[in-house]
């Protein structure tokens, strides 16, 4: 099913097993993780593809779990990581966007692009209030992300009455260890592009990151208010998504 079209780059709906069959042997090479990534999530959550038009080569993709409020927190995969009761009271229409990446041989940012416009037009079509999700780093040493830490403890930790508790063995509590001033521009470099652009939207983060060693991963808890977007970052991403 089309969502929409920009450029070089078509967004749609999984609509066949084959659909999902692509997006996984794509999330396999992307990830890197050796045996096949998927799981049961993949049976419940729509998939959204990016497609480049000429070739037909499939550059991204993401799936996206729709919840009717924080009291169905418990089915999402972040709760696996999270303790998310903090968020349980959230009254609103929720999303849970996961396993997002582009393919390792392309690195055009329209695709970026293209991919949040999809997003918008599902979260708009779907009347969501939060879209959530795990932000991921590569690897699992923190030593080359210390800035990129410490500028999320000093300008984006999530609100306190919403904020994850410690639920994963393994954890680096950023918010309580780090005392460094970040230097910007080291942190900036060292941010994931998703990661990036939900900050730009005036997303949080939760103040530990979980040390996922199954998938080679530090990830945080990344929160958005829909309702919290400044007005001209949502204008772009709706021109994105028309």
């Amino acid at each position: 099913m089309p969502l929409l079209t920009k450029g070089r780059y078509r967004a749609s709906l999984a609509g066949t097993p084959g659909d999902i069959a692509a997006a996984q042997a794509l999330r396999t090479r992307a990830f890197r993780t050796g045996a096949p990534d998927r799981d049961a999530f993949d049976d419940v959550c729509s998939h959204i593809l990016v497609h480049e038009t000429r070739s037909g080569a499939l550059v991204c993709c993401f799936r996206m779990l729709v919840l009717e409020g924080g009291a169905e927190l418990a089915r999402s995969y972040s709760a696996q990581f999270y303790e998310l009761s903090g968020l349980q009271s959230f009254d609103g229409r929720m999303v849970e966007m996961g396993r997002f990446c582009i393919d390792p041989d392309w690195h055009d940012p329209d695709i970026l692009r293209v991919a949040w416009g999809a997003m918008t037009q599902f979260v708009d079509e779907n009347d969501i209030a939060m879209l959530f999700g795990c932000s991921s780093f590569a690897g699992t040493e923190t030593a080359e992300y210390l800035d990129a830490f410490a500028m999320l403890k000093h300008r984006h930790l999530g609100p306190k009455r919403w904020l994850p508790r410690v639920k994963a063995p393994d954890v680096f509590r950023f918010a309580a260890r780090l005392r460094r001033k970040p230097d910007a521009k080291k942190a900036m470099l060292r941010m994931p592009p998703l990661l990036r652009t939900y900050l730009m939207m005036g997303g949080w983060v939760s103040d530990h990151a979980v040390v996922d060693r199954q998938m080679n991963t530090l990830h945080v808890f990344t929160g958005l208010e829909i309702g919290a977007i400044p007005p001209a970052r949502k204008r772009l991403l709706r021109a994105v998504a028309g």
